[in-house]
This record gives C-alpha cells, sequence and structure tokens, in this order.
C-alpha cells in the first residue's frame, strides 16, 4: 500500500510538471556558480551594487552572474572565492 501511494504522489508531480523542462548539466553548473557568488556577497552583508564597487566587477555582471543568465568564468568563480576568505585584502588590492 505504501508504495502505491508513492507511485500515486510520483504519478501526480509528474502531471503537475508535465511541461516543465529538462535540466542540463550547464544550467546546474550555472546555478551552483550563481549561489556561490550571492552567498558570498550577502555574507559580507553587501548589496549588489556595493560588492560591484568595492571589487571592480560591472553591477550588471554581477546581477546576471546572481540570476544565472550568465554562466560566471572560472576567473570569476575563484575571484569570488578569495574575496570570501580575503575581502578587506582584495578591496585594498583593488582600490
Amino acid at each position: 500500500m505504501c508504495f502505491q501511494l508513492d507511485w500515486l504522489i510520483v504519478t501526480s508531480i509528474r502531471e503537475i510538471d508535465a511541461e516543465d523542462f529538462e535540466v542540463t548539466i550547464e544550467a546546474l553548473d550555472r546555478g551552483q556558480r550563481a549561489r556561490l557568488i550571492r552567498k558570498t556577497r550577502t555574507g559580507l552583508g553587501l548589496t549588489q551594487a556595493e560588492f560591484a564597487s568595492r571589487f571592480r566587477v560591472p553591477v550588471g555582471t554581477l546581477r546576471d552572474w546572481e540570476q544565472a543568465r550568465a554562466t560566471a568564468p572560472d576567473f570569476a568563480v575563484a575571484y569570488v572565492r578569495v574575496i570570501g576568505l580575503h575581502p578587506d585584502m582584495v578591496a585594498k588590492a583593488v582600490a
């Protein structure tokens, strides 16, 4: 009986999401990068404009990365990781 109930739930979910799209590996990667960037910025207590200004990243680019409209390149992900570890040092270096 439990199996039948689970099967009904899965079937119902599939019916609800019947028009949903397939998620690609690239989309998952873009989403993970977006989450890292957003969490780093919010962890520092900065707005997008403040983060962009402090670390010399165009605010439109930052917004696109955070909203996963564009994939942040590898160098940008590395930069954000360093910012997360040493924000004051990075800010001084790019000032």
